[in-house]
Order: structure tokens, then C-alpha cells, then sequence
């Protein structure tokens, strides 16, 4: 994969720290490979990475550590 299917960027081999959606619930995971466009920021991922991040997810009980983060709500008045 050399171009984002979304905007045509360049995209280059990353770690990131991935967002996954699974069975309605969202999880981050540290350091997976990813190809990420360079313009809008689109991460892929190649399959074998796919199933792995899946595992995680399944397995999501096992998981230790927990991050906060503030939420702000989006209000059109500001």
C-alpha cells in the first residue's frame, strides 16, 4: 500500500497506539504496526496484525492498565 484510499496521501510504516472497536466497546493498544497516511492520518493494518489486535480485544479482561483522558461536550455556542 503506497497511497490512502481515503485522501491519496503517502503512506509509511508505523507504531501507533491503535483504537479498536470490538463488540461495542472500545480499547487503545500500544505499539502496533501500522501503515498510516501521512496526510489525513488513516491507519491500516496488515491482516496477520488484524487478528492479533482482535485476540487483544477477546481477551480484554486480562487487560491491566486503564488511562483517563478529559471529555469535553460539543456545544456550537462558545
Amino acid at each position: 500500500m503506497d497511497t490512502c484510499e481515503f485522501c491519496n496521501g503517502e503512506v509509511k510504516h508505523q507504531f501507533v497506539r491503535a483504537r479498536f472497536h470490538f463488540k461495542g466497546q472500545t480499547i487503545y493498544i500500544d505499539n502496533v504496526p501500522a501503515w498510516v497516511c501521512s496526510k489525513c492520518g488513516e491507519q491500516y493494518f496488515d491482516a496477520p496484525v488484524y487478528k492479533r489486535l482482535e485476540e487483544i480485544a477477546r481477551h480484554r479482561r486480562r487487560i491491566k492498565k486503564t488511562i483517563s483522558f478529559p471529555l469535553a461536550e460539543y456545544d456550537s455556542k462558545v
